[in-house]
């Protein structure tokens, strides 16, 4: 899966903006790249309070990204590429400015008023401590009709009552419109928000150094499983579609709740996102407790999948960074993340070691690094435009970029990496190449054989009879592996070692940040 965020992707109508067109222009380096399906952060009709998630016509294309028509031709070029396309779509919370809000703002009495979150003030004061992910109240006052409503983000992103059954029917019909339309499948955002306590209890205290309130009440619902279990149904009746679940938590990272969104693995989400690894420092024994902790949380007829960056996190990269190591660090992450069990996430830029970018105040975007700079500088750092050239704007576009382009582009980006065999690029595309070639590295089990001690984490796939052992060195010394395994071996991808290198047991000298993919070949006689 390749994570594009679409306003800084590609832009073909050179105002500053991706677009769709774009997409579709770079569409085959994405099949040169070797992935199976793109998904896109929002492109559905928004004011763009929160650039995308925050909806007011799910069964619109924002012009900002182009129409209809070109979402079709997207979709059309992408399956001739057999790449599908995953949509992302915000379900939590809707604009302020959707129709449905409107109608349910109006009146007391409105036929809609129950669609979203309605509550009266408690003595002068919200009804109860929730607070939104963009901190204060998630209560906001609404004066024309004497009532709170609820915003578990902005105030212009107010929460849907999936509890109402109109509202579940008709948000299950925005859903059908685009499997209709040909899409393969849906991003789903805060999946386990989706449903609050219907006693409207307050939080109780915590001594969690990320929230001082334990989200007990305003979200992980029970009642949430119900309604995933019948999205999935809807969305089975078309075969060959899939759902992927944002399980946002506080710390952030939670792999028992992300897993039990894969109720038995069969009947709710296809997928659901763990963020551990992206907040866990650079070493091998913690990414091993990580692993290890995610896979023993989910069922056994699930899947897992992994991610190391996206649009709301610091780049990858900038979090491993050691200096010059850095690129080396980023080739050991790469290798970790197409060579788990389960299905990778790469988001857009980390084939080529895009790095954060400090946005200067006067040009921030994001809401939030708007509201609490410089206490936090926003989310905009990880969503620069994408890096092409070493042309102007890094060859995004012929206008004005809507963020600054990240200063290196001129050494980083997809031109001079093309043309360079050792490139970071390259080793993403010989990874991809070798996921694919090799069914044990696509659904093999997984067997730890070294669990990060002394920096090497290492561990085995296997399927049909087929063995790949992958060594990951976290260090910057060599280091040695000792993990048995008698038989011939030989290298498949490497960032130290020649093509075919052979090897007879798991057992030499681990160069330092070396990241090689080794086959079984034969038993020893």
């Amino acid at each position: 899966m390749y994570q594009i965020y679409p306003r800084s992707f590609y832009d073909a109508s050179g105002d500053g903006i991706g677009d769709i067109q774009g997409v579709i222009q770079k569409i085959e380096y994405l099949s040169d790249l070797g992935v199976d399906a793109v998904w896109l952060s929002p492109i559905n009709a928004s004011p763009m309070h929160d650039f995308g998630y925050d909806v007011c016509d799910y069964r619109s294309i924002d012009r900002v990204f182009g129409t209809h028509d070109d979402f079709a031709a997207l979709v059309r070029e992408a399956h001739k590429r057999n790449i599908r396309i995953i949509m992302d779509m915000p379900l939590n919370h809707t604009s302020y400015l959707h129709p449905w809000f409107m109608e349910s703002s109006s009146s007391r009495d409105n036929a809609k008023r129950d669609w979203y979150i309605w509550h009266d003030d408690l003595r002068g004061r919200p009804p109860n401590n929730w607070r939104s992910a963009f901190w204060g109240s998630a209560w906001e006052w609404h004066g024309g009709t004497g009532q709170y409503y609820l915003h578990s983000f902005l105030r212009e992103q107010p929460d849907v009552n999936w509890r109402n059954e109109e509202l579940k029917k008709a948000m299950f019909d925005e859903i059908r419109f685009w499997l209709d339309f040909g899409v393969d499948g849906f991003r789903l955002d805060v999946v386990n928000w989706f449903v609050k306590d219907a006693r409207f209890r307050s939080n109780p205290f915590s001594l969690n150094p990320f929230d001082n309130q334990a989200a007990k009440y305003s979200r992980n619902r029970p009642e949430t499983h119900d309604i995933m279990r019948e999205l999935r149904t809807l969305t089975d009746e078309y075969g060959g579609t899939m759902l992927v679940g944002e399980v946002f938590s506080y710390p952030p990272g939670d792999p028992e709740i992300s897993a039990s969104f894969l109720g038995n693995g069969n009947d709710e989400l296809h997928l659901a996102f763990d963020f551990s690894l992206l907040y866990h420092k650079w070493n091998a024994r913690g990414f091993y407790r990580c692993i290890k902790r995610w896979y023993a949380g989910i069922p056994e007829a699930g899947w897992p999948c992994h991610v190391l960056s996206n649009h709301d996190q610091p780049r990858s990269i900038n979090r491993y960074k050691n200096d010059s190591d850095s690129e080396k660090r980023a080739r050991v992450a790469a290798m970790l993340l197409l060579t788990l069990r389960g299905t990778p996430f790469i988001y857009y830029g980390e084939e080529i070691g895009m790095k954060n970018w400090r946005i200067p105040r006067d040009k921030i975007a994001d809401p939030a690094g708007r509201r609490f700079w410089p206490l936090y500088l926003g989310r905009d750092c990880a969503r620069t435009p994408m890096q092409w050239t070493d042309g102007p704007n890094a060859g995004f576009s012929s206008g004005d970029a809507w963020l600054p382009v990240n200063m290196d582009y001129k050494s980083v980006n997809v031109k001079k990496q093309e043309d360079d065999r050792y490139s970071l690029l390259h080793f993403y595309k010989n990874l991809i190449e070798a996921r694919k070639k090799h069914p044990s590295l696509m659904y093999g089990s997984w067997k730890p054989v070294s669990k990060g001690l002394n920096g090497i984490l290492a561990y085995l796939r296997e399927y049909e009879g087929g063995k790949c052992c992958v060594i990951l060195n976290f260090t910057d010394t060599k280091q040695f592996l000792n993990a048995g395994n008698r038989g011939q071996w030989k290298t498949v991808v490497s960032t130290h070692r020649g093509a075919n290198e052979h090897f007879i047991d798991l057992h030499f000298a681990v160069r330092p940040y070396e990241a090689t993919i080794i086959e079984k070949i034969g038993n020893l006689k």
